[in-house]
């Protein structure tokens, strides 16, 4: 995809034409205005977002604790849990795919 610098040469308003992956040129018309879209969440994304926002996704406490263990070099890895791991992964992602078709 080739990528070039559109603003510098219709000097930042007019029309900017891209290259498409397809080897196409698109226009797309500039007026000049800046657009200010608004996005309404529904009360149901919204506490999602809320419960988000209040938990934590990892525990800062255990990545300190493992970057101390590998500082020191005390950090070991379990293979048979990694694999593990790794299996459940992959099962799930397989039932994932079988369930959608």
């Amino acid at each position: 995809m080739k990528i070039n610098d559109s603003i510098k040469k219709t000097g930042g308003l007019g029309v900017a034409a891209t290259q498409t992956s397809a080897g196409k040129s698109v226009s797309k018309p500039s007026t000049g205005k800046v657009s200010s879209d608004n996005v309404h969440l529904s009360s149901q994304l919204q506490g999602l977002e809320g419960q988000v926002a209040s938990s934590s996704v990892f525990d800062a406490n255990k990545v300190e604790e493992i970057k101390a263990a590998i500082a020191g070099g005390q950090f070991q890895v379990n293979p048979e849990k990694v694999a593990s791991g790794l299996l459940n992964n992959v099962t799930d992602l397989l039932q994932t795919q079988t369930a959608s078709k």
